[in-house]
């Protein structure tokens, strides 16, 4: 009997290979990190040989961890960097250039011109995102047109692009397959979320050829199978998301309003909506969560730019803390900010604000105020943040939610887990398992290939969670929030 499902998890900065067994518990998982490319100011550039090796590698390792040959593995999931820009000969298989990251900020120019330009078919009502240079279109529209005759190599079906996961996909495969999945479709700024397939009028309008673009398929599906000189036998390869939306499939939020949050170094909040596609009219994002047997399920997305790594600016850049764990016990160490708050909008403001323009700001500033508040009020920046999105979230979908799943670095914080229970006034659950994400792609891999039976079988695996249940009263509550807003409103608009 096969015994594990294998994971690649393909992050930004790093590659994991992570197996699972059949209760959905990791095994052993092996991690690798690879070069960042920073060659002007503004851009971030992979090199998608090194993902690739540095995959492989990972994966290797992993099997020899657990002692296992390539005919105890049922099936291999993907999970990967969302958007991330990846361009390669058809036959050789070689990059023609390097992977523009989702970081990378080279098109912005591009998409402030999207946004004037009459001729531009409505983007937001297409793909249900914001034109935006996060989103691959214009970041391929740019490799084209800096790469002569590159274009019409690709109208010959010569060029091939993908996100990450096309490319491991290409690659695991002996360049066999070049498909992707609806939830990476998604991202791209080309797909179309309401017909479900890539979009004719945006592929002209960036001059992109059809022929280069992957087969787009269900998350849960047969893509193909690995060469077998590569793991040492074929596996099949049978569950791919992008990372945020695995996420969601991992903490098993199937029903529409079920809702987590990743907290990372920012925080990505995603809300199942069910089999139809909601639009936002509050700053969010409509993106596909998965699609299993041919039925899509959608999702609403919001981020905060700024959540961990409000942490880590306090040790590294102020040297408040000497461990981002310190934060915990200093924030516990004072009943309250003594009236500061602190709005960490180093980058500007995400969902539901939208400012560019914002920075950080500490207000409310008196003698009495002490490292211990600053660090607290950075903690509950984070929860005050979340809490604009997720109520941009329950009036755009019109749905009550009971929980929030919480996942991520920060979410083994629990003072800010607490705190965050409290603003919302509902329960948030964390797993005591971190690895949600390759779980939501071994989770999809395991149905692509009976491993696991059905959503039912997979809900009957839910792990031990931690729940932080609200404490404080609810004008409490209120207050602290009127006080959250009037901190943003001096933020805002700084650097206009």
């Amino acid at each position: 009997m096969k015994r594990y499902i294998m994971v690649f998890d393909a992050g930004t900065t790093s590659c994991r290979t992570i197996l699972f067994d059949r209760s959905g518990c990791e095994v052993c998982a092996a991690q690798k990190e690879f070069t960042q490319y920073y060659p002007q100011p503004g851009w971030v550039e992979h090199d998608p040989s090194e993902i690739w090796s540095t995959q492989m590698g990972t994966a290797l390792e992993a099997m020899l961890k657990a002692d296992a040959s390539a005919a105890d593995i049922a099936a291999i999931g993907i999970t990967n960097q969302r958007e991330t820009t990846v361009v390669w000969e058809r036959e050789t298989g070689m990059p023609v250039c390097p992977a523009i990251v989702w970081q990378c900020r080279r098109t912005a120019d591009r998409c402030d011109a999207l946004k004037k330009d009459a001729a531009c078919p409505p983007i937001r009502e297409i793909t249900g995102l914001l034109p935006d240079p996060y989103f691959s279109a214009t970041k391929l529209a740019w490799i084209l047109d800096h790469h002569e005759n590159l274009r019409e190599r690709a109208q010959t079906g010569k060029i091939c692009f993908g996100t990450v996961d096309s490319w491991l996909l290409y690659k695991l495969t002996g360049g066999s397959v070049h498909r992707t999945d609806v939830s990476n479709a998604s991202r791209t700024m080309l797909f179309n979320i309401h017909t479900l397939d890539w979009d004719d009028s945006l592929l002209r309008y960036f001059r992109i050829p059809r022929e280069m673009m992957p087969q787009v398929c269900d998350s849960s599906c047969v893509f193909g199978a690995s060469d077998p000189s590569l793991l040492g036998g074929v596996i099949p390869i049978c569950g791919i998301a992008g990372d945020q939306q695995a996420a969601l499939f991992g903490q098993l939020c199937f029903a529409p309003g079920s809702v987590k949050n990743t907290y990372g170094t920012g925080a990505f909040l995603l809300m199942n909506t069910g089999t139809q596609p909601v639009r936002s009219h509050k700053g969010l994002l409509t993106t596909v969560a998965w699609r299993i047997d041919g039925i899509p399920t959608y999702a609403l997305e919001g981020s905060v730019f700024v959540a961990g790594a409000v942490v880590q600016w306090l040790r590294d850049e102020m040297g408040l803390l000497r461990t981002a764990e310190e934060s915990e016990e200093l924030a516990l160490s004072v009943p309250d900010t003594n009236g500061a708050y602190f709005v960490p909008a180093f980058t500007g403001l995400g969902a539901p604000y939208w400012d560019a323009y914002a920075r950080g700001t500490i207000v409310g500033l008196t003698r009495g105020v002490n490292r211990k508040h600053i660090v607290r009020a950075a903690l509950e920046a984070i929860a005050y943040q979340t809490e604009k999105v997720l109520s941009a979230m329950r009036e755009d979908a019109c749905v009550n939610m009971s929980a929030l799943k919480a996942d991520g670095g920060a979410s083994a914080n629990r003072f800010l887990m607490q705190f965050q229970a409290d603003i919302l006034q509902m329960e948030v659950r964390c797993p005591k398992s971190v690895e949600t994400t390759a779980r939501g792609a071994a989770y999809l891999a395991g149905l692509g290939c009976g491993f696991f039976s059905s959503l039912q079988d997979l809900e009957s695996l839910a792990l031990p969670e931690d729940i932080f249940s609200p404490t404080m009263a609810q004008e409490d509550v209120q207050i602290r929030l009127d006080g959250w807003d009037r901190a943003v409103r001096r933020a805002k608009n700084w650097a206009r």
